[in-house]
């Protein structure tokens, strides 16, 4: 019976890391191609202007809402018109992948 019940987790776990592999590769590939590096740096540690806030870090979920509110325009302040065209070209999928990766920088 521990024989099966291994034969079953082990593959689980090593999909688990496999999909969080991806969704990292994608999200790094997608701030890189939907321009946010641009502004914000490679790393996302190092913005364009010191008036851009630095993403590394940043919680998933705050990072996900701000993306929405700014495409929906529930946020319209600061710099979010310049980020308005760019999240036009963002979709929400994508905005996850973004900032699940972000929160590992």
């Amino acid at each position: 019976m521990k024989l099966s019940k291994s034969i079953v987790i082990i593959p689980a776990v090593l999909l688990s890391f496999s999909i969080s592999t991806l969704v990292q590769a994608d999200g790094a590939e997608l701030f890189k191609t939907k321009t946010c590096w641009g502004c914000h740096g490679k790393d996302a540690k190092s913005p364009l202007l010191p008036i851009y806030p630095r993403l590394a870090g940043q919680n998933a979920d705050y990072a996900f809402n701000q993306m929405m509110d700014i495409k929906s325009g529930a946020r319209a302040n600061g710099q979010s018109a310049a980020m308005k065209g760019v999240m036009s070209v963002v979709n929400e999928a994508e905005m996850r992948e973004i900032a699940t990766w972000l929160s590992t920088q």
